[in-house]
């Protein structure tokens, strides 16, 4: 790994370093059930960004695809994400519902909403930072450690915008800040993967940014024969870093041990994403 990309994790150690140390809840303490029986697991609940991929929509990645290249195999991902799902529209869904029938003592449930909280004209969706919003994440909060297991908040990944000077631009509103003041409130792990990712979109810099993101030439894809131009969706190479930068962030929120990561500062070949034939449940 490069020396930028050192500081790169060095600097997702420092933004969580910065959060208040709060213990954690007592429904959060791991289970004692031994570790050959049944693996500690991540569960992630978010939208389209994580999400599984299929065959049909490659090579857009999720970053939750990612997310096992840098976690040892004593731990396993379960990757509940969904396109286009907000923190309101995946409860209302029962997908929430369905999380937390599985979800075990010891186990951690990752939750990334934000980019379909955004939109205001769609009431199946659109929360309000500081209060609906706030509001459905409590739900998932509760409901994680009611079940003896950790939730743990992650802002936004940001998408690609760049000003005229070529520097990265937030793009997520209040939503980050509501979601840092609820993690403070209620004493809940936190990693900022918005601000991770900003720093990650000015180290790359416009044009290099789009190898990360689902920019194709046409041809490029039998899936997208006219090419494609998605500033918010990523290709394996970008879904490979967030997915880095969230590993990192879990390690320096204490969410994970050293142990538990591995590659953190090695490179991890594109062409470790696979993409499965499409599943038979909705997606999209």
């Amino acid at each position: 790994m490069s020396l930028s990309r050192r500081q790169t994790v060095q600097t997702v150690a420092a933004l969580a370093a910065s959060l208040p140390l709060v213990p954690a809840a007592a429904g959060e303490a791991r289970a004692h059930t031994p570790a050959r029986l049944r693996p500690r697991t991540l569960h992630i609940a978010g939208d389209s960004t994580a999400a599984q991929k299929y065959a049909d929509a490659a090579p857009e990645t999720g970053w939750g695809m990612a997310l096992p290249f840098f976690l040892t195999p004593g731990l396993a991902v379960a990757n509940h994400a969904v396109n286009g799902r907000s923190s309101k529209s995946f409860i209302d869904e029962g997908r929430l519902a369905a999380v937390l029938e599985v979800l075990r003592p010891g186990d951690d449930l990752l939750i990334q909403f934000g980019h379909n909280d955004q939109k205001s004209a769609d009431p199946t969706r659109y929360t309000e930072p500081w209060t609906t919003y706030q509001d459905h994440l409590r739900q998932y909060v509760t409901g994680a450690r009611a079940r003896g297991a950790r939730p743990v908040l992650l802002t936004s990944v940001e998408r690609r915008k760049f000003d005229a000077s070529g520097s990265p631009v937030p793009t997520h509103g209040a939503y980050p800040a509501a979601m840092r003041a609820l993690a403070a409130e209620e004493g809940v792990a936190l990693v900022d993967v918005q601000e991770s990712s900003l720093a990650e979109w000015r180290r790359l810099g416009p044009e290099p940014s789009k190898e990360y993101f689902l920019w194709l030439a046409p041809g490029e894809s039998p899936n997208f024969p006219d090419g494609e131009q998605d500033n918010t969706h990523f290709r394996p190479r970008g879904a490979i870093e967030v997915a880095r930068l969230v590993a990192a962030g879990l390690l320096a929120a204490g969410v994970l041990e050293p142990r538990h990561v591995r590659r953190l500062e090695d490179p991890v070949p594109a062409e470790w994403i696979g993409w499965p034939e499409p599943a038979t449940s909705p997606q999209t």
